[in-house]
């Protein structure tokens, strides 16, 4: 009975031992070389503002794999060769022989049709040409006769539809309206010199005219808010509604 019963316990035990024996050896070849791999670590150097081939070099020699990728929009005065940024950012910690993306410029200038400017008003036109990079050259001005033009582009220096780039430039006309100065439609400017300026408004007004500014100035003869001059002169011809400015004595 004792026999058996130690026969049992030892065989129960010997399972144990070798179950035991499995695990560490589980452990330590299997378990133990992932946790390291996993926990080691490498600091991912900086290389923005480096050129592409130096700063692929520095990452080769860290353990790591550069991989060129370009911006989504060329960017005008900058180097192709240059990194403008990398991905993951300087400083961070990952596995050994991760890749390392490095932005740099694209190297074609891209061209694209010139817009269609006519019509449009000197500040649309100016945003249009911004957006695209391009550059205002020169703007010149021509009268038009109808007043729906003013302020509108009437010419362009580059056709529509031409292919252009960035950092070209263009020059645009731009309409300025003049209504039409018809002898008939002036009327004379009025004297008022010597006149009181409440006088002098009421003539000026009865011209059709307006008072324009009014400035003082010290006089020792003259009784005070008495008009000395007059600008424009007396019998100038101006359109109605247009300001006579008055010089009056100080009070």
């Amino acid at each position: 009975m004792n026999s058996k019963y130690f026969n049992t316990w030892e065989k129960k035990a010997f399972l144990v031992v070798l179950l035991f024996l499995g695990i560490v050896v589980i452990f330590d070849r299997m378990v133990m070389p992932l946790y390291i791999s996993q926990g080691s670590t490498t600091i991912v150097p900086d290389v923005t503002g480096k050129r592409f081939n130096d700063a692929a070099d520095e990452l080769r020699h860290a353990g790591f794999e550069a991989i060129k990728s370009y911006n989504i929009k060329y960017l005008s005065g900058i180097d192709s060769t240059l990194v403008l940024s990398q991905s993951p950012v300087a400083g961070t910690e990952v596995k050994p022989g991760r890749n390392v993306y490095l932005m740099v410029n694209r190297r074609e200038v891209p061209a694209f049709p010139m817009p269609d400017l006519l019509g449009k008003l000197e500040f649309d036109a100016r945003n249009a040409v911004t957006r695209l990079e391009m550059n205002i050259l020169t703007v010149q001005n021509a009268t038009v006769a109808e007043m729906d033009q003013d302020g509108k582009v009437l010419a362009q220096s580059i056709p529509a539809q031409a292919m252009v780039h960035p950092g070209d430039g263009v020059s645009i006309t731009i309409g300025r309206y003049e209504a039409p100065a018809f002898e008939a439609q002036k009327t004379a400017v009025p004297d008022v010199l010597g006149m009181s300026l409440a006088q002098a408004e009421q003539v000026v007004a009865g011209a059709g005219l307006t008072l324009g500014k009014v400035i003082y100035e010290p006089s020792g003869m003259l009784v005070p808010n008495t008009v000395i001059s007059q600008k424009p002169s007396a019998g100038t011809g101006l359109p109605p509604g247009q300001p006579v400015e008055l010089t009056v004595a100080r009070p």
